[in-house]
C-alpha cells in the first residue's frame, strides 16, 4: 500500500520509519543534526511549494510535507488496519 504525502508525491507503507511535527528540528539538537546530515548526503526532499507541517522518514529519504502529522499518521493507520 502507498501513502499520499502531499503534491505527486506517495511512498510505500512498507518504508515508512517515523512522521514528526515539523517543530520537533527547532526543539531537538539530534533531530536537527539528522536531517542536516541526510541534506548533506541528498537524502532530503521537499513536497510542494507551501510551508512544511511535518518531516516524514523513510528506508532512503527523508521528506519535507505540507501536510500534518495527523492526517499522515491517520492514512499510515488506514493502511494498517
Amino acid at each position: 500500500m502507498y501513502i499520499h504525502l502531499g503534491g505527486e508525491k506517495l511512498i510505500r507503507s512498507s518504508q515508512l520509519i517515523a512522521i514528526f511535527d515539523i517543530s520537533i528540528e527547532q526543539s531537538s539538537k539530534l533531530s536537527k543534526q539528522f536531517v542536516q546530515h541526510a541534506q548533506s548526503n541528498r537524502e532530503v526532499e521537499t513536497i510542494g511549494e507551501e510551508d512544511p507541517k511535518s518531516i516524514v522518514i523513510t528506508e532512503k529519504k527523508v521528506y519535507y510535507s505540507p501536510i500534518s502529522t495527523t492526517t499522515l499518521k491517520k492514512r499510515a493507520h488506514y493502511i494498517d488496519n
